[in-house]
């Protein structure tokens, strides 16, 4: 299996830019724009997440089943990517349009198309991080090919954060509405474009034999019961993306609410999301000097750091723009690290389960990823959803004691939590280093030339 050309590299990474702008301003802005500015229920808009997120525990691993049986001239990834981005970006800008409905119509419209976009962003999710193992079972370069659609991926999200809410008053010109809907149709066509450039330029090198048995649902869901590595990753991801994502979903609830300064979200995230792209850029220098180990558990701490760091200064000087700096800054380089980590980890699950069960099912394992981080946004939607109602918030007021309280636990306290829980689990559970994880690839080698030459 030849060397990724520098252009195939930074085309596949390119495509990552996109769809998590998609991602990015549906996880950071959806929540708040239904309830402030379209005005439905928290407790609501919470459980619709959650709802959704029900139906991906059968969607996602069908659809990663789909994939693998799929055989075309143009591999079994990319003509997914293509369709799930274009129906996506469809549906993405029908998300943020308010249609001239009022009550259950105008709830029903939401619910109709949040659920659309979660069904329509696995069809192209799957397949994209599918094709990582698929392009190289180098360790060295697996680690690289990992880390470039990370950040991209991280760009897309500092870019929203940094600048969202300033490019929807532009777009809007007051009208928050109409910002975000053009806002939305701009990222669509960013979508599609970037989409393009991957499923034109990268090309799967390890292909699927023609004459290989199709995988039924339930074969699907007994390979990953029976990949006991895969079932730890589900653990360790998860606590990772509740970390983020409930601390995602709360923080311009928090500034705004908490420090009583919207602006400094902007300022907050501009920080943070430069030093997860720095934490990516840093995991395959750190990997070749500490091992992959030391770096995950190092990704794991600073988050519990960056957190605490936040809350003190919440306390003592909660506008004070050097703390908030210092806090996004640690919490968000241990995020990159922890992305680069389980983009690989995940791969290696992929050539573990190859090596347990005789057969190598990258959209079904990878179809594990898209179902977690989507479920970690339905909980952290949930708990931030109804978790503003229990505490008695109120849009576009000033917040009591007990609402301010309420929002510093779900910033602070239940993402800490979350990542002790993901540290301890990869301590004790995840085996997928060292010699072990050397004598894997080694085997699954050796049998790739054994098939070759007796072919």
């Amino acid at each position: 299996m030849g060397k990724l050309t520098f252009k195939e590299k930074y085309s596949y990474g390119i495509g990552a830019l996109g769809k998590d702008l998609v991602y990015a301003i549906v996880s950071t802005y959806l929540m708040i724009y239904f309830t402030d500015v379209v005005g439905l229920k928290p407790a609501f808009v919470g459980t619709l997440f959650l709802a959704a997120r029900l139906w991906d525990t059968i969607n996602d691993p069908m659809m990663g089943m789909i994939v693998d049986n799929t055989r075309t001239k143009w591999g079994k990834f990319r003509p997914w990517i293509f369709i799930g981005t274009v129906l996506n970006a469809v549906v993405l800008v029908f998300l943020f349009r308010k249609p001239d409905l009022e009550g259950t119509s105008l709830y029903v419209y939401f619910s109709v198309m949040y659920i659309l976009w979660g069904m329509t962003y696995t069809i192209m999710d799957i397949p994209y991080w599918s094709m990582i193992p698929a392009l190289s079972r180098n360790k060295e370069e697996r680690e690289e090919i990992s880390v470039i659609p990370r950040i991209f991926a991280s760009t897309a999200w500092l870019i929203i954060g940094a600048l969202g809410i300033w490019i929807v008053k532009v777009l809007g010109g007051g009208d928050a509405v109409r910002g975000y809907g053009k806002f939305a149709f701009i990222i669509a066509i960013i979508f599609v474009i970037s989409s393009l450039i991957t499923c034109i330029n990268v090309k799967e090198r390890t292909e699927t034999p023609k004459n290989a048995e199709k995988v039924t649902f339930k074969q699907t869901l007994n390979i990953i019961r029976r990949n006991d590595q895969l079932v730890v990753f589900i653990g360790i991801v998860l606590g990772m993306n509740l970390v983020m994502q409930i601390s995602g979903g709360t923080a311009i609830y928090y500034f705004k609410y908490v420090t009583g300064d919207e602006n400094l979200f902007s300022f907050f995230t501009t920080f943070a999301g430069l030093a997860e792209i720095a934490g990516l850029m840093l995991y395959p220098i750190l990997t070749k000097k500490i091992g992959r180990e030391t770096v995950f558990k190092i990704g794991g701490i600073l988050p519990i750091v960056g957190f605490i760091l936040l809350l003190v200064a919440g306390y003592i000087a909660p506008q004070n723009i050097v703390y908030i700096a210092i806090s996004g800054i640690v919490l968000k380089l241990g995020s990159g690290l922890l992305l680069g980590s389980t983009t690989v980890m995940l791969a290696d699950v992929v050539d573990y389960g190859q090596f347990k069960l005789g057969t190598r099912n990258e959209s079904i394992v990878f179809s594990v990823q898209t179902l977690l981080v989507k479920c970690a946004s339905a909980v952290s939607g949930w708990l931030v959803g109804v978790g503003l109602d229990m505490v008695g918030y109120v849009a576009g007021a000033e917040q009591t004691a007990m609402t301010i309280l309420g929002l510093r636990f779900l910033m602070v306290g239940v993402p800490i939590i979350s990542a002790i829980v993901m540290c301890t689990i990869y301590v004790f559970k995840y085996k997928l280093n060292g010699e072990y994880h050397d004598n894997i690839l080694k085997s699954l080698s050796n049998k790739e030339s054994e098939l070759n030459m007796a072919e």
